[in-house]
């Protein structure tokens, strides 16, 4: 048994949502409010021992295990929930490899480091007569002492070795001390302090770990006027995001994540109750710092600064938001009458209008209720982007107009409501003087640059008593080997007229294949690296081996590329098969329950059992001359 398993039947899945979702028995299983979104008149989300899963029939249409909720619920990654949910059910998780086990040692060198550097500027800032000048800044700049003392600030002594004397006299080998970007190591001289006569702000992961520093310089000849820690085994400006250890619990209740400028702002915020707000450290957001607020699809508002670079820094944060959030597949007609699917973003990205002039510290500072109205009224995407990419530019010219139709229209196109982007196109038309129908003919689906696909096999023909688990993996195996397969299993799929028209993580049963196949599907999304690369490059460290046992597994199936296209297609057209019973199942559940039962079709229409029913139809006709034609090959 693996440990995933293993961790499966010693939670109890009722037990474990309960705690933090009020759940009531209905019949073979319980209901309640979906912690996912907010809540409804009727409960939509269900849970079920017997099967220790949980679904919401609801607005977020999700589902899953104790290791998807558990995820969703704390924005955790996989390989934390692992562990956490390991400790819980008294599951002794393999050990990891020499390698990975020396690196883990080296990092716990850093942490423990970096901890006690936090400690000593701290102190220093408390304590030293030198730092009395720091003290009345922050004063002034209205931070309490508790406000001081919960973010740690401090200060660094100017000198060029006070700290350097201080961790050697505390035993710290001077080699850890440079790899935690604590001193400046050359040849061509003593190891000297990195970071003197500055406020510091320590950087801490999303678990409270300090793993590096911010530094704000206190004499105002010194530059740089902020200086961070260099890129260590622990820090990456653009992995992290200040504040979060406070802020995640709150984002996550909220469905809610501010973005600022500053480490005053964030800190500023917290201490005025707004405690959901983060900074990516004055850089535009990354990909990395994205995915540590996205869980849950929470309302994503950029408030950075007001003036011409700050308007460059947002439209850079939304290029990243909307190329690496998570998309929902619609179906949709092209003018020739023909179904595509289209991928909407999921994710709602908004952007706050400051005053001008004004930082957000200064503005809750001054006038919290204002700067309460501003987030709550904070512009949609599109607005903001039409406004500023419009603005001094000449709209007559045509070369003007295309640029502006060109940088617009993706992003009108992500909008999820048909009717909210039509009126986008509206406002376009009419800003750029353009014929509505001209920018509706560009707004055509983007096309991905064609990749050519890995060399291919799959598995002979699965047998009648092939688990479900073999199932998934081989269709996973060969998608991993040959992503570009997808769009062929997708237009099979399609044809078939299901509602749910294309392959999705919610196919797969096994919590790592679902994450798995999601990767595979943002490296399908993204153009910068040949999907497997990209997969490889990004995979979790809990997945990692999971993905070299596909890959291996999909390489030793050997037959010819036609077979293995044919098979995988097959393949995940049983996967579906099997997902639309489980729907039908789910649905018959709660329309045997006592009481009116939400109208789920009405909510949304992956859960229309009339259709899911016709979709299994169309499934069985489609299988019968499969199975007929597996058998024949199996007697010969």
């Amino acid at each position: 048994m693996s440990n995933l398993n293993a961790i499966r039947e010693r939670i109890d899945i009722v037990e474990l949502i309960g705690e933090s979702v009020k759940l009531r028995r209905s019949g073979r299983g319980y209901s309640g409010f979906c912690p996912f979104h907010p809540n409804e008149k009727t409960p939509s989300f269900y849970v079920w021992a017997d099967t220790q899963r949980w679904r919401c029939f609801g607005a977020c249409n999700t589902g899953g295990d104790v290791f998807e909720f558990v995820t969703r619920r704390q924005g955790l990654s996989f390989s934390e929930v692992v562990q956490q949910l390991a400790k819980r059910a008294g599951v002794e998780l393999a050990p990891p490899n020499p390698r990975a086990a020396q690196e883990s040692a080296v990092q716990d060198r850093l942490r423990t480091v970096l901890a006690a550097a936090a400690n000593f500027y701290h102190n220093a800032l408390l304590n030293s007569a030198a730092a009395r000048s720091v003290r009345e800044y922050l004063e002034g700049r209205g931070v309490t002492p508790a406000t001081q003392q919960r973010f740690v600030l401090g200060y660094a002594p100017d000198s060029w070795d006070a700290g350097l004397k201080f961790f050697r006299e505390s035993g710290y080998a001077i080699e850890d001390l440079a790899a935690a970007g604590l001193v400046n190591q050359t040849d061509e001289g003593p190891p000297r302090d990195r970071f003197r006569n500055r406020l510091m702000f320590p950087i801490r992961d999303r678990d409270g770990r300090t793993v590096g520093f911010g530094a704000r310089a206190l004499n105002p000849a010194d530059n740089p006027k902020y200086l961070n820690s260099p890129q260590t085994e622990l820090f990456t400006k653009g992995a992290l995001l200040y504040g979060l250890d406070f802020a995640r619990k709150a984002v996550l209740e909220q469905r809610e994540a501010v973005l600022v400028e500053g480490y005053m702002d964030v800190i500023g915020a917290h201490q005025a109750g707004f405690v959901n707000v983060v900074s990516p450290m004055g850089t535009a957001l990354s990909d990395r710092q994205l995915q540590l607020v996205r869980s849950g699809n929470p309302r994503i508002v950029l408030a950075l600064d007001a003036d011409a670079a700050g308007g460059q820094a947002v439209l850079r944060s939304l290029n990243v938001a909307r190329e690496d959030g998570d998309r929902e597949e619609t179906p949709a007609f092209d003018p020739r009458g023909l179904v595509r699917n289209e991928a909407r973003l999921k994710l709602d990205i908004r952007v706050a209008a400051l005053p001008a002039g004004m930082d957000p510290d200064e503005l809750i500072a001054k006038d919290p209720a204002n700067w309460r109205a501003i987030v709550a009224n904070a512009q949609p995407v599109v607005d903001f982007v039409m406004s500023t990419l419009a603005a001094g530019r000449d709209l007559k010219s045509a070369k003007v107009k295309a640029e502006l139709s060109d940088a617009l229209l993706p992003i009108i196109q992500d909008v999820s409501h048909p009717t909210e982007r039509g009126a986008y196109i509206q406002k376009l038309a009419r800003l750029l003087q353009v014929d509505e129908r001209t920018l509706v003919q560009a707004a055509s689906p983007r096309q991905l640059r064609p990749r050519p696909s890995t060399p291919a096999t799959a598995p002979a023909a699965e047998s009648a008593t092939s688990s479900l688990n073999a199932l998934e993996t081989h269709c996973l195996a060969a998608l991993v080997n040959a992503p570009a397969l997808l769009a062929l299993v997708n237009r099979q799929l399609r044809e078939l007229e299901l509602q749910l028209p294309v392959l999705g993580r919610n196919d797969f049963a096994e919590t790592q294949y679902s994450l798995v196949f999601g990767q595979l599907s943002a490296a399908l999304e993204q153009l910068d690296q040949e999907p497997l690369d990209y997969l490889n490059a990004q995979i979790e460290p809990a997945l990692a081996e999971t993905l070299q046992a596909l890959l291996e597994h999909g390489r030793k199936m050997a037959s010819p590329e036609e077979r293995v296209q044919r098979d995988l297609v097959d393949s995940a057209v049983r996967l579906r098969q099997r997902t639309i019973r489980q729907r039908l199942t789910e649905l018959q559940f709660i329309a045997e329950q006592d009481g009116a039962a939400p109208d789920v079709g009405a909510q949304n229409p992956e859960h229309d059992a009339g259709a899911l029913t016709g979709g299994l139809q169309r499934i069985q006709r489609y299988l019968a001359p499969v199975s007929r034609r597996d058998k024949i090959s199996g007697a010969l």
